[in-house]
């Protein structure tokens, strides 16, 4: 064998074979095309040349008539087809504000367009203006909209790989029995009533909001929600706090809704509520602290009384366990406890007071 031909595998001008056959080698848009051609060594040049003569003139035949589809046309594709059927509201409306900057960037672009190196100079230039986590919700939102395109066949190619950043999101802030006092104090209604129901349940900020009278069961003292972020029902039991403020809130007869809006066809607008607290808190002087930081809350003081976490889990509705053990270092003393258990039993059993032997029990006379 020659010319590092060791493996079988012969490397040169872009072709190299493989058993029998030869197959090209070569990059369009950033990605790297194989081709396997056959048994005829001057066949693959040919083809490699041919192929070179196409990528410089834009016109590579593997880009399949589907594939010319702007990037922006298939965002809107994606909006009016998809998410707005399959994602919640507010979901929804998350997603009309995100891809604003998909456009800003990748407008203009045909979807096969958008490689890897496109994604990184997107996440550079994020990086400069937002949080990590939120260039994170933005990427996950990128790739369903890529996948989405590979399934409806707009998209021939395979999709880039899209590497989100790491951030710690086991961040845990919890209110201060002070903290928590101030704040309820300050809170006006009708957010001092979300509140309350938010560090009593551990319920998200969209869920509380999405309550109807006809989800409440003041006898039964049990929540159910329909409209969650895992797009199934929970049931949340109340406690008598939560009980007493829901019963102090002015029902509206022209709504449905818990907490309405301005022309009663609807919730209160969440950012309303969002800016509201964080004003608040900003007043109150409560360092890094937001409204989701409530859940917190009440898981944190659950665990700090025992509570099970896999308990605590359901209450929140966790899918994942994971999410729930960030909140395990908070329960107290739970090895100690456990372990503390087998000396009890030492006492009732062989004890202190006895040793083993190979001829059994004995009791220990001294120490020497």
């Amino acid at each position: 064998m020659k010319n590092g031909d060791e493996k079988g595998i012969i490397k040169k001008m872009g072709i190299y074979k493989k058993g029998k056959n030869w197959y090209i080698d070569y990059y369009v848009q950033g990605r790297r095309k194989r081709e396997k051609v056959g048994t005829n060594r001057k066949l693959a040049i040919s083809v490699l040349n041919k192929r070179k003569t196409q990528i410089a003139e834009n016109k590579f035949l593997d880009i399949k008539r589907d594939e010319k589809i702007k990037f922006e046309d298939m965002v809107s594709l994606y909006l009016k087809t998809y998410s707005s059927i399959t994602n919640k509201p507010s979901t929804y409306e998350r997603n009309l504000k995100i891809v604003k900057n998909f456009n800003k960037f990748f407008g203009g672009r045909y979807i096969y367009e958008i490689d890897a190196l496109s994604i990184e100079k997107y996440k550079k230039e994020r990086a400069n203006q937002v949080k990590l986590d939120t260039i994170n919700r933005e990427l996950a939102l990128l790739k369903a909209i890529l996948n989405k395109a590979r399934e409806w066949g707009k998209l021939q190619t395979s999709v880039p790989r899209i590497e989100l950043f790491k951030v710690d999101n086991k961040r845990v802030r919890r209110l201060e029995q002070e903290e928590e006092k101030r704040l309820l104090n300050e809170c006006p209604e009708p957010l001092k009533s979300i509140v309350i129901i938010a560090l009593n349940t551990g319920m998200r900020k969209g869920e509380i909001l999405s309550l109807k009278w006809q989800d409440i069961d003041i006898k039964e003292k049990i929540i159910t929600l329909t409209d969650t972020k895992n797009r199934e029902k929970r049931y949340v039991p109340m406690n008598e706090t939560v009980i007493d403020t829901l019963i102090r809130l002015d029902k509206n007869s022209n709504s449905e809704y818990l907490f309405p809006g301005i022309n009663n066809s609807s919730h209160i607008d969440e950012s309303y509520i969002s800016h509201k607290f964080k004003s608040i808190v900003k007043k109150l002087g409560i360092k890094d602290f937001r409204f989701h930081d409530l859940r917190h809350c009440f898981a944190s003081k659950l665990v700090m009384r025992g509570i099970p976490l896999n308990t605590v889990q359901e209450l929140l509705g966790h899918k994942d366990y994971k999410m729930t053990q960030r909140y395990s270092h908070l329960s107290p003393d739970h090895k100690k406890l456990a372990v503390e258990i087998l000396d009890e039993k030492d006492k009732k059993g062989i004890g202190l007071d006895t040793i083993w032997t190979p001829e059994g029990n004995k009791e220990k006379s001294s120490i020497t």
